[in-house]
């Protein structure tokens, strides 16, 4: 890669590239959470209202699904840019590919449903961990800068979670779901446009895929890839055009029990080739130890924090009062509540941060991963005692859900800004890269549960189902902090 004599400095002291990058991934980001906001919604909305009228069971099993894959494709998306068409074309195709997949759903149609969320999860594995490839390579191996970028980069994300449920949302709910779902298409699009016309601004950051050991061994690997993506693809289609179709008696319930069942063969089959493999010093080994119960915790974090759109968007749709001042307001429009939050809140962590690291008493990242995990435990807590008034058929006030997600908020600034820096840095050298994967497969599990959890909305009393959740997740996070001192010295050096 080039790297400039003198350092572009043309987007607020980075390069003008970074804003074309900020912009994809805010757009990106828009499509993907103005449709999540809408997604369980939709489904279990009855069909005299242009719903689904899918019951939670089935609706949760559909969303878990959805969500979960959407972070499990990001592993072959990456190993498809590295190994044939490099990033900056993975991004480009991701795009299109999920514009394609929210016009898809803006049919009305079961089947254009279905496809619809096949194709978004296709094109979110191909762009969302690609586009934050391409942010990296921007700079040089000794550019300070690089850091600041990535915090510029993560405002964007936020920025788009927070207008996309404002504009989806009111769309879907207030005019058509179907309209909604095309305006996640169009900014999606937006984002593509703007893409393609600032792409002059990247030079070859991205642009070409990591070189092959030989042209033949390139032609193997096409090969193979081409035969198993069709098997893969005829699978799809068969299976999945079976079931949307009625051909196949397969429900939606069972293709996420079989997803889930996959989920846990490949968790629990990495690990164990991790552990297992010869080759690792004794101080990778402890690492690996660590970087093991860090997933744990995260992928319990995220069963707990991604109910957001599960069951808390079922809680604010049907037992929470939507009025400002008397003005009715989507229920969708909870949704931005935590992005709002993140820009609040941030650059207070930030400051805390630094200030305990200067006074040498910065928490270690298990004990501010346990501080998530108490965290988005208690914004379930405080949900008990109105689930009890909403169940005797009173609409709560709004407060109740804006108290939790301000403090699922500070849940999350404590364990995921740190996640991936702790994955990467306590990872092997030689194994560095595919630490971001682990972080992505620990959201995935996340989501997959967290979507189940909606299917016990309607056979479980809400005080009972909001209890046991803020249960698990305080028991989690109070467990977690009790083994700090021991993965502690898991990280030390070991003396000789």
């Amino acid at each position: 890669m080039a790297i400039p004599a003198e350092p572009d400095r043309a987007f607020f002291g980075h390069p003008r590239g970074l804003s074309t990058l900020f912009f994809t991934e805010m757009w990106e980001r828009f499509s993907y959470y103005g449709m999540r906001a809408l997604l369980l919604l939709y489904m279990t909305a009855p069909v005299a209202a242009g719903g689904l009228g899918f019951d939670t069971a089935q609706g949760g099993a559909i969303y878990g699904l959805y969500t979960s894959m959407v972070y499990m494709m990001t592993l072959p998306g990456g190993w498809v840019a590295d190994r044939f068409i490099g990033p900056r074309r993975a991004v480009l195709y991701g795009g299109l590919i999920i514009s394609a997949g929210h016009f898809s759903m803006a049919v009305p149609t079961l089947v254009t449903f279905y496809v619809g969320l096949f194709l978004i999860v296709i094109g979110t594995g191909l762009l969302k961990g690609n586009v934050s490839v391409i942010v990296g390579k921007l700079y040089g191996p000794e550019d300070g800068r690089r850091d600041a970028a990535f915090s510029i980069f993560y405002m964007g994300i936020n920025l788009g979670a927070f207008l996309a449920p404002l504009v989806c949302g009111y769309l879907g709910q207030q005019v058509s779901w179907h309209l909604g779902f095309a305006a996640a298409g169009f900014g999606m699009l937006i984002g593509v446009v703007q893409y393609s016309l600032g792409s002059r601004h990247l030079g070859d950051a991205g642009l070409h895929p990591a070189p092959s050991e030989s042209p033949e061994a390139a032609a193997r690997l096409k090969s193979r890839a081409t035969l198993w993506g069709g098997v893969l693809a005829a699978v799809v289609v068969l299976v999945g055009g079976g079931a949307a179709t009625g051909l196949l008696p397969i429900t939606a319930t069972q293709v996420s029990d079989a997803a889930g069942g996959f989920l846990l063969i490949l968790t629990v089959g990495f690990f164990a080739w991790l552990y297992l493999s010869p080759g690792w010093t004794r101080e990778e080994r402890k690492r690996l130890y660590v970087i093991g119960v860090l997933f744990v915790a995260a992928a319990l974090f995220w069963s707990v924090f991604e109910q957001a759109g599960s069951t808390l968007n079922l809680f604010a749709d049907r037992n929470t009062d939507t009025r400002i001042m008397g003005r009715p307001f989507p229920s969708s429009w909870y949704q931005s509540m935590n992005s709002l939050f993140i820009f609040t809140l941030a650059p207070v962590f930030a400051w805390i941060w630094v200030k305990l690291a200067s006074a040498g008493k910065e928490p270690s990242s298990p004990a501010k991963f346990s501080f998530g995990l108490v965290f988005v435990g208690l914004g379930f807590l405080i949900l008990v005692l109105p689930a009890g008034s909403a169940e005797q058929g009173t609409l709560v006030s709004p407060w109740w859900l804006v108290a939790t997600y301000f403090l699922h908020t500070v849940g999350e600034l404590s364990l995921s800004p740190v996640g991936l820096s702790a994955m990467t840095t306590l990872a092997p050298a030689r194994i560095a890269g595919l630490m971001m994967g682990v972080w992505f497969l620990a959201t995935s599990v996340g989501n997959f549960i967290g979507g189940r959890a909606a299917g016990f909305y309607e056979t479980f009393a809400l005080p009972s189902l909001f209890g046991t959740v803020a249960i698990f997740g305080i028991i989690s996070g109070v467990i977690l902090f009790a083994f700090v001192p021991s993965m502690r010295k898991l990280t030390e050096p070991t003396k000789r």
